[in-house]
């Protein structure tokens, strides 16, 4: 669909990248660190005054029409998750994401992001979606209602308990009673490969939803999704919400906050098999 450049914002959001969009972008984007979004040690979302004060810096409000890419398309999801947390009504994902522009031979441009223009108010009430993410006290209330799943968007050995998945986590397990949501290649958590064809687009949503399906994952419950730190949880909620899937939301602290509270049961299933 052709959109008039005066339509939409078109963000490039990378992590600590700006070197490389500095060397080469799509012309007229703007942009986001996810440093921006989140903060150590935990990576979770920042403040919701601070998550305000970056939209308005952006130029970002509750009417505006963003397209949002990355060179890796799990930093534009986290980017899209907490837009749609915010209340920005049209969020859009460019779908194999910068990648998917190269290979296509369209036009590039090098230099400096161009300044953003500043937003006097958000134009709506803020955060518009607060149950969009949950934090970890939510999250351990949801494990006893009936009508929630909460699903690991992590690889089949993460969820198992063989490895962590990450250098900086210790712990090797997951969630009691969550049910495995798929991710990607085994030793890379960037990697979204039952999710996406080979060139990073989207796989179609018949078959995502198929997939969920077999682990008991459907759209008439409140599914929660969650990762090692939200990244892989968020383009699994995005996914959704294209879908139509509207009960759902992303837990944003993952297996990593959730792994350091010694309160928190976890469940090793190498050492107690668990119907999934």
């Amino acid at each position: 669909m052709h959109m008039d450049r005066a339509q939409y914002q078109l963000f490039e959001v990378g992590c600590g990248t700006l070197a490389l969009f500095c060397g080469a972008h799509i012309p007229g984007a703007h942009w986001l660190d996810t440093a921006r979004l989140e903060s150590a040690p935990l990576y979770n979302k920042v403040s919701d005054a601070a998550l305000l004060a970056l939209l308005l810096e952006l130029g970002i409000g509750a009417h505006s029409t963003l397209v949002l890419y990355g060179r890796n398309s799990l930093a534009a999801a986290r980017a899209a998750h907490l837009m749609l947390y915010a209340g920005v009504r049209d969020v859009r994902l460019l779908d194999g994401g910068f990648p998917a522009w190269q290979a296509a031979g369209l036009p590039c441009v090098s230099g400096a992001p161009p300044a953003p223009l500043r937003c006097a108010s958000f134009g709506a009430p803020f955060p518009a979606c607060p149950h969009f993410l949950l934090d970890m006290a939510a999250t351990r209330a949801a494990r006893y209602q009936g009508g929630t799943v909460l699903v690991s968007i992590r690889t089949r050995a993460e969820f198992s308990g063989a490895t962590s998945g990450y250098c900086y986590i210790d712990a090797r397990g997951d969630i009691p009673g969550a049910r495995w949501g798929h991710a990607g290649c085994e030793g890379d958590v960037d990697s979204m490969s039952d999710f996406q064809n080979a060139d990073g687009c989207m796989r179609p949503g018949a078959q995502i939803t198929r997939m969920w399906a077999s682990n008991g994952i459907e759209p008439g419950r409140h599914v929660v999704f969650y990762c090692g730190t939200g990244w892989r949880a968020s383009l699994a909620f995005f996914y959704a919400w294209l879908m139509g899937w509207d009960n759902i939301a992303v837990y944003d602290g993952g297996w990593y906050e959730w792994s350091l509270d010694p309160a928190n049961p976890v469940l090793c299933r190498l050492d107690t098999p668990e119907t999934a």
